[in-house]
Formats: C-alpha cells, sequence, structure tokens
C-alpha cells in the first residue's frame, strides 16, 4: 500500500513499505545496468529528495541507459533532450503556435521536451548560457512562461545533466550560482573487469533486458512527502551545518589548510541539502531517523561543486575531493 500524504512523520509501516520498494527498484535496475550500485543509489535519494543531479562520466558509461531505466521502473514519463549550440530556449520549454480553426487563427502553447517526469539534459554544457538559464530556471521554479503565460510543469519532475569531462572545447561551462542548483554531483566511473565483460555479454548476445514498473507516480510523491516528515536531531543539523561552514575560508572556523586552498565555500544550500540527503538515506535503509553517518556519506555528492579551489591548490594538484576527505577526517 502505498502512504497517503498524511501519514504521521514516524509511521514504522511507511517506512518499512518504502525501504522494500527501494529494494525492489534497485533490482529492476539491475536487470539493465550493471554494476553502479553508489551512483543508482545516490541517483534515487537525489529523486526522493526533491532535487536534480549532475551526472559527470566519459562517453559509454550508460547514463542515458540510468536515466531512461529509472524512468521506466518508476513509470514516469522521460524525455531526452540533446543539447547543442544552436539550441534555443523555446526548444526545450516549448512555443506559441498559429492554429487554424473554425473560429479563424490563434495562438496556443506546444509544450517542449521539458513538460515530463524525468528529463536527461545531456551534455548540458555545450549549448549557450541563455539556453541553459531555461532549463535552470524551469528547475528552480518548476514552470515555464511563454507569450506571458505560466505553465505548470509535471510532478514529480527531475532533472539528470550530463557533462563529458574530456572535451572541454566548444563548451559553455556552468558558473557556480548554476551549478548550486544542482542537489548532486556525481561522477561515473569505468567499470570493473568483471563488470564490463558481464556488460559485454549481456549486451551482445539476445535481446536485452526490460525493466517493469515496480512503483507508480502517487507512490513516489508519497515517498517524497514522507521523507521530508523524517525527524532529524539536533546534533546532525549542527553536524551538517558545521560541515558546510568550514568550508567557508573566512569564516573563522575553517581550518588551514581551507583557507589556504578554497577561494569560496559552499552556502546555506549545502547545509540543507546534507540532511535532505541524510533523511533520504536512513529511509532508504529503515531506519527512522538519521545519524552523522549519513552525512558524511553525503558530503562530497553534495559539497564538490559548491566549493571553489584557489590557485594555490590548482597548482599543488590539490582535488575539491581531497579537501572534502580530509575536512571530514578532522571533524
Amino acid at each position: 500500500m502505498p502512504p497517503s500524504s498524511s501519514s504521521p512523520p514516524q509511521d514504522p509501516e511507511t517506512l518499512d513499505d518504502l525501504s522494500t520498494a527501494y529494494d525492489r527498484l534497485r533490482q529492476e535496475i539491475g536487470k539493465v545496468i550493471v554494476g553502479q550500485e553508489d551512483i543508482i543509489e545516490m541517483v534515487v535519494v537525489c529523486l526522493m529528495a526533491r532535487g536534480h543531479t549532475l551526472l559527470i562520466g566519459v562517453p559509454g558509461l550508460a547514463k542515458t541507459l540510468l536515466v531512461r531505466t529509472l524512468a521506466g521502473a518508476l513509470d514516469l514519463d522521460f524525455s531526452r533532450i540533446q543539447f547543442t549550440p544552436d539550441l534555443m530556449p523555446s526548444d526545450i520549454t516549448g512555443t506559441e503556435i498559429i492554429q487554424d480553426t473554425q473560429d479563424g487563427r490563434h495562438f496556443e502553447f506546444a509544450a517542449g521536451p521539458v513538460f515530463a517526469n524525468v528529463i536527461l539534459a545531456d551534455e548540458i554544457n555545450r549549448t549557450p548560457p541563455k539556453t541553459q538559464a531555461a532549463l535552470l530556471e524551469a528547475m528552480q521554479e518548476q514552470h515555464v512562461t511563454a507569450a506571458g503565460e505560466t505553465h505548470t510543469l509535471d510532478d514529480p519532475f527531475f532533472v539528470l545533466a550530463t557533462q563529458n569531462p574530456i572535451e572541454q572545447e566548444g563548451t559553455y561551462p556552468l558558473p557556480e550560482a548554476q551549478l548550486d542548483r544542482f542537489m548532486l554531483n556525481l561522477w561515473l566511473d569505468y567499470p570493473s573487469f568483471d563488470e564490463e565483460t558481464e556488460v559485454v555479454r549481456s549486451t551482445t548476445a539476445g535481446p536485452q533486458s526490460e525493466v517493469s514498473p515496480v512503483m507508480s507516480a502517487d507512490e513516489l510523491q508519497s515517498y517524497q512527502e514522507f521523507v521530508r516528515q523524517i525527524p532529524v536531531a539536533d546534533n546532525v543539523i549542527e553536524y551538517a551545518v558545521q560541515l558546510v561552514t568550514r568550508t567557508r575560508p573566512d569564516s573563522g572556523e575553517a581550518p588551514e589548510f581551507i583557507q589556504d586552498y578554497l577561494s569560496y565555500g559552499a552556502g546555506p544550500r549545502a547545509s540543507q541539502y546534507l540532511v535532505l540527503g541524510a533523511k533520504t538515506l536512513s529511509a532508504l535503509d529503515g531506519r527512522m531517523t538519521p545519524v552523522e553517518d549519513d552525512v558524511r556519506r553525503m558530503a562530497v555528492p553534495v559539497l564538490r561543486h559548491r566549493i571553489v579551489p584557489s590557485f594555490n591548490a590548482e597548482a599543488d594538484d590539490v582535488s575539491s575531493v581531497g579537501l572534502i576527505d580530509q575536512l571530514l577526517d578532522e571533524m
């Protein structure tokens, strides 16, 4: 039974339902996607927390297949937008077109591909900032405006944008303010030898496996509401805020290595997403409230794109992930 929107915040039955539903979802995705368990978990965490994900990886790592499979297993409408230098904002949001009727000609709004539940924004950094902003505004406001009229986007609404870390020529990097709208920044690595062997075996012999819906849109929305209601102890919230505060070089609480290697730290949205992610992790694991370790697990994907390394960090080959790991070691 899916939970109702009025489910009490401490409902063990709903918690068990969510944990069981997550297990079914992982099994269904596993029919198509080999490995990538951590990436799948974080994508589901982001979805349950009503966030959006920036996925970075070289071509051929099944980024598109992962998103399409997730949408199929959740019985959600899927839309893929291939970002190119000539893509216009109206190609994403939709536009007004002239229609001939018995009463004469009139304008009618033709919805763009952003009107779906799951959006794959493929290579978002290959389109100019004006077009990037059209998608990012839709992500933030969950509506688009055309000819002075506001059109509400579908719910649930989840954007997964991809970037290729190798080719930077002809790209338009997302500014820090726009990167901040993505809850998580996930990096896909190459599969292991055994995983790649299984991929080759399964994709070169016979028909491919197909996924079946294991969760409806209504169930997903109910679980999203339930996650929001999960209680969090004050010490966990304070731990998340302290972690974010220590990334700010001028905060007075920043360690010396942060002052040396960071130009700017993360803002309050990082603290919010750390706690939301921790709540979701605990719920998917069948636990009623998160602990500090859940915050630590969310630290890298939440903070990686929200801290700005200084010239000293580049000169000393110090990465954002290395700084986050060092910060966690000292807390």
